[in-house]
């Protein structure tokens, strides 16, 4: 089923896996047409990871990342539309050789060899197939699965199934049916499940796991109990309570490499859920609301490192999402930012909400209220500095207005000819890129205190013995200059002939990413005489981790906590008395 938690799931298995000593890696299968996520909807599909090779992929990636402690390749995630587009190139070069190219077995002989190609190097390979048992998109991955079963070995292959037990209101009963159906549906792809992994409100009992036991023909043991928890990170140390790693290596006829520890996990945890104060932050955005409902997915990534930060300064984060449409329709005064120690305005495209978003830029400016601006963030945050104190009027953005005179944020030159050819999928600035940093700047001070210096000195000379890959550094001056590496994914930058007036104006640009052919993108800004106004045209989020906070994030929160006392009394965590 869609949503139930298969990829909080797999990515505990190969934390757990990772554990015992075996290295994992994870590849999602999404079944649908597109080739990826990059244009598809966040307030439909959630958020789009994006990975150091330029990726744009399902968020199930980023769990990924967060629980194994890897840099996914962009390979390790396959849609139908790669596939088929994979697979009809090859025909137009004549690589078939003449041949009948059909959906067995050239669709699924390079769904297999999509699958083996990532799993090079590792001890075990994760495979998620998104979507719903019975789906007709998924039957070709099943179907490529299970010949891939008999061509490598049944011996090889442990089969997971995530299923959700409903408890309807009315009847406050478990119910097992859907996942008997579900089973039922698998076995007709000629696939049996090894483990069913019960997804429930609650905890799954011996009467339901004897009623699954009878109808999958699965050992009772192997039956495993997945009920809500307070965050995603219990979810491994709830699955090793019924033991399930020892089961899958038993069952891959492995042994434990290392006994499994535990210990600095669950201090994280622990810390985690007993924080001595509690820190409150209003996430202004565009992709929250859709009818009735808010879509937090949209944001998940930022939602986690404010959590990751949180764990680092002692602090539970209180997120409150705001949609800026509500400034600009008066369903919400911006006296309401009182109420909150730190203002975050996250990624977005268009010019919808984008006045209500500046309203709020402003308000943590002038108030002194810790900001932090993320991509679309740091483009707006550039925009209201010029209006509102360099005194540009008119000032805007290239995304918002083609007829202003003073476009402080543009279209990057590389991408004009992209945006006339209206080829949107995979064309824009992605993926990582290095950007040196100012000295004596707050910027590099936080990535200094925080150790991402030496981490990504190594990763850069990484990238440079890649020729393919040594364009994400640029022109750096490698054992002078300080260089980070962050996540990349727009269109737009801040004007260059706009940078040297808003410096004089009083506007640090704190980081630069240099090009080959010398142009500079501006990737962070700071006002050195506000407690924290920070924003990057990066995506920091995607790089912290809960034992590894992104420095931003974790800076910010910091900030927010001084904020706090300094305005008033403080907000106690009741669960820490």
């Amino acid at each position: 089923m869609s949503g139930v938690g298969k990829g909080l799931t797999t990515a505990s298995v190969g934390r757990i896996l990772g554990e015992y000593g075996y290295r994992c890696t994870a590849v999602k299968i999404d079944p649908y047409i597109n080739c990826d996520a990059g244009t598809m909807r966040p307030t439909e599909h959630g958020e789009v990871w994006v990975t150091d090779d330029g990726g744009e992929i399902d968020q199930d990636l980023g769990n990924y990342e967060r629980f194994l402690g890897l840099d996914l390749p962009r390979h390790n995630n396959l849609t139908t539309g790669q596939i088929y587009h994979s697979v009809i190139e090859r025909e137009r070069r004549g690589e078939y050789l003449g041949q009948t190219v059909q959906p067995i077995p050239h669709i699924t002989g390079e769904i297999q060899r999509r699958i083996q190609e990532a799993a090079k190097g590792f001890d075990v390979a994760l495979i998620e197939i998104g979507g719903t048992v019975g789906d007709y998109e998924n039957e070709p991955f099943l179907f490529a699965v299970k010949g891939l079963e008999r061509e490598i070995g049944e011996e090889h292959f442990v089969y997971v199934l995530v299923t959700y037990l409903p408890i309807p209101r009315h009847v406050g009963e478990m119910k097992t049916k859907p996942t008997q159906q579900a089973i039922r549906l698998l076995g007709e792809q000629g696939i049996l499940p090894d483990f069913i992994v019960c997804r429930a409100e609650t905890s799954l009992d011996e009467v339901r796991k004897k009623k699954i036991m009878v109808n999958a023909n699965v050992p009772m043991d192997h039956i495993i109990s997945a009920p809500d928890l307070a965050t995603v990170y219990d979810i491994p140390i709830r699955l090793e309570e019924e033991d399930l790693g020892a089961k899958m290596l038993a069952k891959m006829g492995f042994q434990p490499r290392r006994e499994p520890d535990w210990t600095h996990w669950q201090n994280l945890l622990e810390r985690s859920k007993t924080p001595s104060q509690v820190v409150r932050v209003a996430m202004v955005g565009k992709y929250v609301e859709i009818g009735d409902f808010q879509l937090t997915d949209s944001y998940i990534s930022v939602n986690q490192s404010l959590l990751h930060a949180g764990v680092a300064n002692d602090s539970k984060i209180e997120i409150t999402w705001i949609d800026g449409r509500k400034f600009e329709r008066d369903d919400m005064d911006l006296e309401a930012l009182t109420d909150y120690d730190g203002i975050i305005v996250p990624g977005a495209f268009g010019e919808g909400g984008a006045d209500g978003v500046l309203a709020a830029i402003r308000y943590a400016r002038e108030n002194g209220v810790p900001f932090l601006g993320l991509c679309y963030g740091m483009q707006l945050a550039v925009v209201e500095y010029a209006r509102n104190v360099v005194g540009i009027k008119d000032a805007s953005s290239e995304e918002f207005s083609d007829d202003s005179p003073n476009q402080v944020v543009s279209v990057q030159e590389s991408q004009k000819q992209v945006l006339e050819d209206e080829q949107y999928g995979a064309s824009m600035r992605l993926g990582a890129y290095a950007a040196v940093l100012k000295k004596d700047s707050r910027v590099l001070a936080l990535y200094e205190e925080s150790g991402r210096l030496g981490e990504d000195a190594d990763r850069i000379r990484q990238l440079l013995e890649v020729p393919a890959e040594s364009f994400r550094v640029g022109e750096i001056m490698q054992g002078h200059d300080q260089v980070v590496l962050e996540r990349h994914r727009h269109r737009y930058e801040i004007s260059p002939r706009f940078v040297e007036l808003l410096e004089d104006q009083g506007l640090v640009f704190s980081g630069h990413h240099r090009r080959a052919d010398g142009t500079r993108l501006m990737e962070f800004i700071e006002l050195p005489d506000h407690p924290y106004f920070l924003a990057t045209q990066a995506h920091p989020e995607f790089k912290s981790r809960m034992d590894n906070p992104a420095p931003m994030f974790s800076g910010f929160v910091k900030a927010a906590l001084a904020h706090q006392q300094a305005s008033g009394a403080p907000h106690v965590q009741a669960a820490a008395s």
